[in-house]
């Protein structure tokens, strides 16, 4: 059985493995998100990602590796890198609860579309509606519109990730995020679980993460590929 610790080190792998082992899609020992439901693949061998990146490239036209420290080995007759993100990853270390003032619910299947497009507002490009079914998605509501989030995306038996943190543009720096964040985390640790989250090196956001008590733990660099 593997450790809390190793799982970290590789979250894709292990939450394919577990929780989201339904969205599992494996090429030669490589393994990817069902496309429909995310884009992120992860390896441990990088002598077998150039095969298995072809194979998911029939299916998807661009998607990520995601790795602590290895590079994917790719067949650049087929595959281009597009960027590499230079994230970090963040775990809870001790949960700081701060007031929450506004009205937070649980979102239901009939907010996807509205998820997906704020999501797509404020961080395009790689969102897929099939993400919702990833855990569950928390929002704040205003004038009658869907304005703040938080979702939940990798998980395993032991973790579950804090992700699409976005407030529409016309109702950020009233604190929804962080109130946002704070029940998020509340909600996992409910459920016996660690929180942790992924996010890029030099983010501001990482200050509001350490406010409520996350601390940074390891990079997670996220690689972007599409086919030529």
């Amino acid at each position: 059985m593997k450790t809390l610790e190793e799982k970290l080190k590789n979250p894709v792998w292990y939450s394919l493995n577990e929780t989201h082992n339904t969205f599992l899609i494996e090429f030669d020992g490589v393994q990817f998100y069902n496309p429909e439901t995310s884009i992120f693949g992860a390896f441990f061998d990088e002598t077998k990602t150039a095969n298995a990146m072809n194979e998911y490239s029939k299916i998807v036209d661009r998607f990520f590796m995601v790795s602590e420290n290895q590079v994917p080995i790719i067949d650049d007759t087929n595959l281009v890198l597009e960027k590499k993100i230079n994230g970090c990853q963040m775990v809870l270390d001790q949960f700081i609860e701060i007031d929450i003032t506004e009205n937070i619910v649980l979102l239901t299947e009939e907010y996807i579309d509205e998820i997906y497009d704020l999501i797509w507002l404020v961080m395009p490009g790689f969102y897929k509606k099939g993400g919702y079914y990833m855990g569950k998605y928390y929002g704040i509501l205003k004038d009658d519109k869907l304005v703040s989030i938080t979702g939940q995306r990798m998980q395993t038996d032991n973790f579950i990730e804090i992700s699409g943190v976005v407030t529409h543009p016309d109702y950020t720096k009233k604190g929804l995020a962080k109130q946002l964040v704070s029940y998020t985390t509340n909600e996992i640790l409910k459920e016996k679980k660690l929180p942790i989250l992924h996010t890029t090196k030099g983010n501001p956001a990482i200050r509001l993460y350490e406010k409520i008590g996350y601390k940074l733990t390891r990079d997670m660099n996220w690689w972007l590929y599409s086919k030529k």
